[in-house]
């Protein structure tokens, strides 16, 4: 559908109007640079996007080829509010760029005995699929749902929403208050199987982690906000695909002045610790180098490039940046794209096929860093719901297999193992395909294009080939994960999956309203602002750490929690 026709931004944010002509650089078209571009241009900066690849949207990008169409990566639109108040925010309506269809059911599960389940935001249909598998069920489901949405509406209000520039950002009462009915000592898996005895809801309700590249078993019981908002607010397709967000996001940046250079690698940012006007001798960036040796000035820089790649690529060395490199990452995956010769009713437009040895799997790609024996995977046909995004009569399909991400050290695995291990995924999915649909897939691929690890890590400078950035785990996030702004150089800013807030399209447009209120915030305190530092006492720190332990005690104990806490503890 044809957008408005606009000539001039109507200033609509808190922000909007106070970027004063300042030129800012965007390292990066994906999801998040389309979204800070265009934010920046409607506060008044000059921007320019520099992107490496050929095409936009980076990881949000759509693949072609023989009349099929493919979301490279993302598919399942999620949390719509988030995306609504993005365009809000830039003065627009989201209905006039996009056009959503709703995904009923949400998805179809597939089991290895053969079994299916289908989820779905309509509770009577639920009703019936729980009560099928485990009688007496359904009122679990909406116990499950309520402290999920209890998990759901704290990330919203108090992490999604505010920044963490400094440890204090994180001690308020409703944060320390709130710490108990988190979940966060439990893991996913556990919180389901708090409610839930069948051993098949627990994996339909536990799946959902790996949208943020973790296992179920692994990640704090808060991410059961994951399925919540799939049944409470539904799973949507935008016509034309993914990319379509970020295609109508670089649209409304042009439309208020932002420049976007394609096939442009930026090779480093430049920095200096040279005299600022009005902030004395700092630290500071002072632009990009192409790798053409082309110099780009600016007063600031976001980076939507991987943050661990950056830190390790673009800037210079530090002990934090060998620090990244440690960190937990997510997973990796195999992932193939088909052009099938006909159309395939047994599937939906999204699809889970699940291993019977649920925490094998899990433990073979994040404890191993390796293909499973068994793969669960995920399959999406983006056909059901587009029939533009296929020849008439065949179907576009994307299966997404995950595997470990890739090892420290590139030599631990040779080509042949990983050439071995590529088309044993591919044997894997096609066995189980024919065995729990009845189709063999195998002579109905007439299309094929796959990403590895390998090719992941290529295409978008992922580091260690990780698909969704750094893991999501207690020590990775808040104030701990790496921060929207850099702690030397002030005027470097990033959004992208491994900064706060961290991964997933929605949470990724977040970071990118967040840093733009955190430029306004610093170029309204002119140059000081931008370049001034924040740093705080490691005294005052650790007395607040202990105070934030204390108070936590005091919550826990206050709820009857003093024998969990003491175990927790070791004490």
């Amino acid at each position: 559908m044809a957008p408005r026709s606009k000539t001039s931004a109507t200033p609509s944010s808190p922000t909007a109007g106070r970027g004063n002509g300042k030129r800012a650089v965007v390292i990066g078209a994906g999801v998040g640079g389309a979204a800070i571009a265009a934010r920046l241009a409607h506060q008044g900066f000059q921007v320019s996007v520099y992107e490496k690849n050929t095409f936009s949207g980076g990881r949000c990008s759509l693949i072609e080829k023989d009349g099929f169409r493919f979301d490279q990566g993302p598919s399942m639109y999620l949390m719509p509010k988030i995306f609504e108040e993005t365009f809000a925010d830039l003065g627009e309506k989201l209905s006039d760029h996009l056009e959503l269809k709703r995904c009923d059911p949400n998805y179809r599960v597939h089991f290895h005995d053969g079994d299916k389940m289908h989820l779905s935001s309509d509770l009577a249909e639920m009703r019936n699929e729980l009560e099928r598998l485990e009688p007496g069920s359904y009122d679990k489901f909406l116990a499950f749902l309520k402290e999920s949405h209890a998990h759901y509406g704290f990330s919203i209000q108090s992490v999604l929403r505010r920044n963490f520039e400094k440890f204090t950002d994180m001690i308020t009462w409703d944060n320390v208050s709130s710490l108990h009915k988190l979940h966060m000592q439990s893991s996913f898996y556990g919180r389901a199987a708090h409610y839930f005895q069948s051993d098949k809801l627990r994996k339909a309700f536990t799946f959902q982690s790996m949208y943020m590249g973790m296992s179920p078993f692994d990640a704090p019981g808060t991410y059961t906000l994951l399925p919540y908002t799939e049944f409470a607010e539904g799973i949507w397709y935008p016509k034309g695909g993914f990319h379509r967000v970020v295609d109508r996001l670089e649209y409304l940046a042009k439309q208020r002045g932002a420049e976007f250079h394609y096939g442009k690698p930026v090779a480093k940012i430049n920095t200096t610790t040279g005299p600022v006007a009005n902030a004395g001798s700092v630290p500071h960036a002072t632009g990009v180098t192409l790798e053409d040796g082309t110099v780009i000035n600016a007063d600031l820089v976001v980076v939507n490039a991987d943050l661990v790649w950056t830190y390790n690529n673009l800037l210079p060395p530090s002990s934090y940046a060998r620090r990244l490199t440690n960190k937990q990452q997510t997973s990796s995956s195999f992932t193939f794209y088909w052009g099938l010769k006909r159309k395939v009713p047994e599937l939906d437009a999204h699809n889970l096929f699940l291993a019977e040895k649920y925490r094998d799997s899990f433990d073979s790609i994040f404890l191993k860093h390796t293909l499973p024996d068994e793969c669960s995977f995920y399959i999406h046909a983006p056909s059901r719901m587009d029939p533009s995004a296929a020849p008439p009569g065949k179907e576009a399909i994307m299966v997404l297999v995950p595997t470990g991400c890739l090892p420290h050290d590139p030599t631990a695995m040779s080509a042949a193992d990983w050439a071995n291990m590529q088309a044993r995924a591919k044997k894997d999915v096609l066995r189980v395909l024919q065995a729990r649909t009845g189709v063999d897939f195998a002579p109905l691929i007439e299309t094929e294009i796959i990403n590895t690890p390998h090719t992941w890590q290529a295409k978008f400078n992922l580091h260690q080939g990780s698909i969704l950035g750094l893991a999501h785990s207690v020590p990775q996030v808040l104030w701990f994960r790496p921060s929207t702004r850099h702690a030397e150089f002030k005027n470097v800013f990033f959004v992208g999956a491994s900064a706060h807030p961290g991964t997933g399209v929605p949470v990724v447009l977040y970071g990118a309203r967040l840093v733009a209120q955190q430029i306004a915030r610093a170029v309204q305190g002119g140059k000081a602002g931008l370049y001034a530092s924040q740093a705080g006492s490691n005294l005052v720190m650790i007395l607040l750490l202990l105070a934030v332990i204390v108070a936590v005690a005091a919550v826990v104990c206050a709820q009857g929690g003093c024998a969990t806490l003491s175990a927790l503890l070791g004490a």
